[in-house]
C-alpha cells in the first residue's frame, strides 16, 4: 500500500486567489504546514509503517497524477511498482475528477491493470466527475462502486 500527496513548495500558477477549481486552486498542501498531513483516520497507518511509502508530487508545478511524484529516495511510482512486480493497482482518494483520474489514466498507460474503487473517492463537481469516469472507462480502467460527488 502506498500513498500520494500534494507537497507544494512553489507550484507557480497552480494557486490562485480566484481559482477555477479545475486548473487553479486555493493555497493547499504547502510543504511544512498541516496541509500536507494525511486525513486523521489515515495518518496513523502512515505513522505506523502500514503504508509502504509516500509519493510527494507538485513541489514546483501542478501535478495531479501520483505517477508524477517520487518517494523519499527519488523513485517514481511506476518504477517502485515494477521493482516489486506489481501488475494491478487500486486507486482511491480525492478528487475523483482530478488526482484519481490522472493517477488511474497514468497507471493504465504504464500497463498496470487499474481499478478505481469509487466508494472510496470523492469528486469536486458532478460534471467533471462524469467526464472523468467516461475518460477512465474509455482507457480501460475498471470502475466499481458509486462515485461521491457534491
Amino acid at each position: 500500500v502506498v500513498a500520494t500527496r500534494d507537497h507544494h513548495i512553489d507550484p507557480g500558477d497552480h494557486f490562485s486567489a480566484s481559482p477555477d477549481f479545475e486548473h487553479s486552486w486555493p493555497v493547499h498542501c504547502v510543504a511544512g504546514t498541516e496541509g500536507v498531513g494525511f486525513h486523521p483516520n489515515f495518518a496513523p497507518a502512515v505513522a505506523s509503517g502500514a503504508i509502504d511509502t509516500v509519493f510527494d508530487k507538485g513541489a514546483y508545478a501542478a501535478a495531479y497524477s501520483g505517477f508524477e511524484g517520487s518517494d523519499e529516495n527519488g523513485i517514481g511510482l511506476a518504477q517502485w511498482l515494477r521493482d516489486r512486480e506489481v501488475t494491478e493497482v487500486d486507486v482511491v482518494g480525492i478528487a475523483t475528477d482530478h488526482c484519481v483520474r490522472a493517477t488511474a489514466l497514468d497507471a493504465a498507460r504504464e500497463g498496470f491493470v487499474t481499478h478505481v474503487l469509487l466508494d472510496l473517492t470523492a469528486g469536486v463537481s458532478g460534471a467533471t466527475t462524469e467526464r472523468a469516469l467516461a475518460e477512465m472507462r474509455t482507457a480501460g480502467v475498471k470502475l466499481s462502486g458509486t462515485p461521491v460527488v457534491p
